[in-house]
């Protein structure tokens, strides 16, 4: 649908045909329209995943900024850029493109790289925190939930070593899903509530249950959720999209034109089309889908 994108995450699909999607090395929300006409629909920081919130504004997870490296027209971030200015929850309007400050921290702990988020239709969202890497260590990542209105933010599965990435929630709303990168693991809470997550006791890490170890050296990233309740990870290195069932068993996996794509959600009339983001070569492209997709809070 459009190239020449500076590293796409995030896509969302839009009744119109036009896909909405981050542009995170160019610091900004893009939107792809269905002929690959690109227009700029905001400006600032690092925009990494967004999902459509109450109101029809945009709730965005900022990461606050990546270095990067471009080389044989591969275009990948390395790290923590060296003008970093802190992960936080926005809010964006997509008529004027203004920008509103939602969470930029909990408590006395700053956010510090948030990436993906999913609404939860009872006035809130989950959201992952990639933690942010440097040189010679690296912040852990986590799985938060905040209120829609900023009156509240809670750490709802803490820590996720590996960096928290994709998230989503079945279609019932009763299991919460995310993906550990660096360890390639599918993690599964019980959602009790706003905020309120079931723990698993120790030796969990972050108090869920791992629904599938991927295997050999597969990084996961962004997730979308079927309308049968499967989850479809963005598996890097092997350049996949894999499903998994709600019960941990790998049900399809669909190769990829390059090794590292980053994203997935689904549009058109039935929720059969498949967008993806190839990041690294700054593409967007659609593909039908073997099982329709599901219709997401605000979409």
């Amino acid at each position: 649908m459009a190239e020449g994108l500076r590293f796409p995450e995030g896509p969302i699909a839009c009744a119109d045909g036009s896909v909405l999607l981050v542009e995170i090395e160019a610091g900004c929300i893009s939107r792809i329209a269905a002929d690959g006409g690109r227009s700029v629909v905001s400006r600032g920081g690092a925009p990494n995943g967004i999902a459509m919130g109450p109101g029809g504004k945009i709730f965005c997870c900022n990461n606050g900024g990546f270095s990067w490296l471009e080389a044989e027209e591969i275009l990948r971030p390395t790290g923590q850029s060296a003008d970093y200015s802190g992960g936080r929850i926005e809010v964006i309007d997509p008529q004027t493109g203004e920008v509103t400050l939602l969470y930029d921290r909990i408590g006395e702990h700053r956010l510090s790289g948030p990436n993906d988020i999913v609404m939860d239709g009872q006035g809130g969202f989950w959201f992952s925190d990639l933690g942010k890497v440097r040189a010679r260590d690296r912040d852990h990542g986590g799985v938060y939930w905040g209120a829609c209105d900023g009156s509240r933010i809670v750490e709802a599965g803490y820590p996720v070593f590996g960096g928290a990435n994709g998230i989503g929630l079945s279609p019932d709303g009763g299991t919460l899903y995310a993906a550990e990168t660096e360890t390639g693991r599918l993690w599964a809470w019980d959602v009790e509530g706003p905020g309120q997550l079931r723990k698993e006791p120790w030796p969990s890490s972050c108090g869920g249950r791992v629904l599938c170890q991927f295997p050999g050296y597969r990084r996961l990233d962004s997730l979308a959720v079927t309308a049968a309740g499967n989850i479809c990870v963005a598996t890097l290195v092997a350049g996949e999209i894999t499903t998994v069932s709600p019960t941990g068993e790998i049900l399809h996996v669909a190769k990829m034109p390059e090794r590292m794509p980053t994203n997935i959600c689904f549009g058109g009339a039935d929720l059969r089309t498949a967008y993806i983001t190839l990041s690294t070569t700054g593409k967007l492209v659609s593909m039908p889908w073997h099982e329709p997709g599901l219709r997401l809070h605000h979409g």
